[in-house]
């Protein structure tokens, strides 16, 4: 069972996100708070469990949770700011679009650029521990599976739909064959280190 809290006195949001070493696509995060007594033992770090399980489990969370949002930024945005700066940022935009302003942020990871007077702690394997951290890694990975799914339908050629924009063997052969789409991070590295885009 993972744990409810760091201060009970507290109103503490979790944060997450998804996507992050994607080679296409926007990355996620979801900030959530949960009420200090919610209990879910299904509830764990998203990369434990299913599909199925992930999306049985965002409804819930959604309806439980005192607050929760999605922040979002798109992959023009990362090659400008670096992916690092592109996941605290997105963080930041899920933070601030929550109806009730945490006291204290619970952020997965051992970095964050504080947001502007709220206090945070990062805790490595955060998604592992706390259940609002697990909440938002639930939230932030379904909805980018969401967002890559759409995508999917006008590229099918890179298989959006089984790779979710991470870097396959399936997926980068497709750059390698059909070129980059708007959707692709050019920074990255898209092709194996001794092939080239061109």
């Amino acid at each position: 069972m993972l744990l409810p809290y760091i201060d009970p006195n507290r109103i503490e949001a979790g944060c997450d996100e998804a996507g992050r070493g994607c080679l296409a696509g926007a990355v996620y995060a979801a900030a959530v708070i949960l009420p200090t007594n919610f209990r879910c033992e299904a509830l764990n770090d998203s990369k434990k469990l299913s599909e199925k399980q992930r999306y049985a489990l965002r409804p819930i969370i959604e309806k439980e949770a005192i607050s929760w949002a999605i922040g979002i930024v798109s992959p023009e945005e990362i090659d400008k700011i670096n992916i690092l700066n592109a996941s605290f940022l997105a963080m930041h935009r899920a933070i601030e679009q929550l109806k009730v302003i945490p006291e204290h942020l619970l952020i997965d990871g051992n970095r964050f650029k504080p947001y502007p007077q709220i206090e945070h702690s990062c805790i490595i394997k955060g998604d592992g521990k706390y259940l609002s951290i697990a909440a938002a890694s639930i939230l932030a990975k379904t909805y980018r599976d969401d967002y890559m799914l759409q995508l999917h339908q006008t590229y099918p050629q890179y298989r959006w739909n089984e790779n979710k924009g991470y870097p396959t063997k399936a997926h980068r052969k497709a750059i390698k064959e059909y070129g980059t789409t708007p959707y692709h991070r050019m920074t990255f590295q898209l092709l194996e280190r001794q092939q080239s885009l061109f």
